[in-house]
Formats: C-alpha cells, structure tokens, sequence
C-alpha cells in the first residue's frame, strides 16, 4: 500500500491576512480560491510540493460543525492553542531572517534541538504556531 498526505488543514480568521503570510511571505502558491454557498476554500502548496495542498480555512468553514464548535475553535485559535505547520527547509537561519524580516511574530529564534534538528518558530498573523526545521547532518 502506498499512500501520502494529500490535503492537511489550518484554521485562521481571514483568508486575505492568512494569504498575506502563507503566499507573500513564505512563497507558497495559491492552488484554489474558491466560494461556494457563503464559504471560502483557499489551499496554498510550496512550490516543491505541488502535490501537498494545505486549505487554509475558517471557523466557519465547517457545515459540519455546531455554533458552539465553531465559537470554541475560534476562542482556541485566538489564544494560539490550535497546531499549526511544520516546514522543513535547507537553511533554517536564511528561512528565519527571511520570515522575520516580513516582521512575522518570533516565537523561536534557531535553535538545535535534542531530537535531531535545528529549528525556529513564528505565528501566522491568525496566531498559529509555524515551525521551520533543518535536519542536522551528522
């Protein structure tokens, strides 16, 4: 059997800000922008990974879900309690002066990690977590 991620998910309060980050700052490229019925559906793919779609959405986003499930995501997304991203990139220092020169949220300056990798941190402008890490060599 083999079987990969096609489509992972990332809660936000807007499109446009969250835009404003994943596609102008971190580069990635806009795959679908699309409305239907009231909602948005935006996914974003690095360019090295067009197969991977990541759906930027909001709370509202699920018909699914119940008012008070929507009402509680977005207490948990406003207090940055929801999982972002991990991006892994060949040079996690020129990754970090990058995203902190667009004035991204620091939340991790580069640092090696005890489990094999050396990495920072950021939010997104809807305060999700967003890791950058760089396998150590050995």
């Amino acid at each position: 059997m083999d079987i990969k991620v096609s489509h992972c998910f990332i809660t936000v309060d807007d499109h446009d800000k969250a835009l404003g980050f994943y596609r102008d700052v971190l580069g990635l490229e806009v795959r679908s922008d699309v409305k239907f019925e009231g909602m948005r559906w935006v996914t974003v793919s690095p360019p090295s990974q067009p197969e991977l779609e990541i759906t930027i959405e909001t709370p509202d986003s699920n018909p699914s879900s119940s008012a008070e499930d929507k009402r509680k995501q977005s207490e948990l997304l406003a207090k940055g309690m929801l999982r972002g991203l991990i991006f892994v990139t060949d040079d996690v220092d020129a990754t970090f002066a990058q995203i902190r020169d667009s004035g991204a949220e620091v939340l991790q300056e580069p640092v090696d990690q005890a489990y094999g990798v050396r990495d920072c941190a950021f939010r997104d402008p809807a305060g999700n977590m967003i890791r950058f890490n760089q396998p150590r060599k050995n």
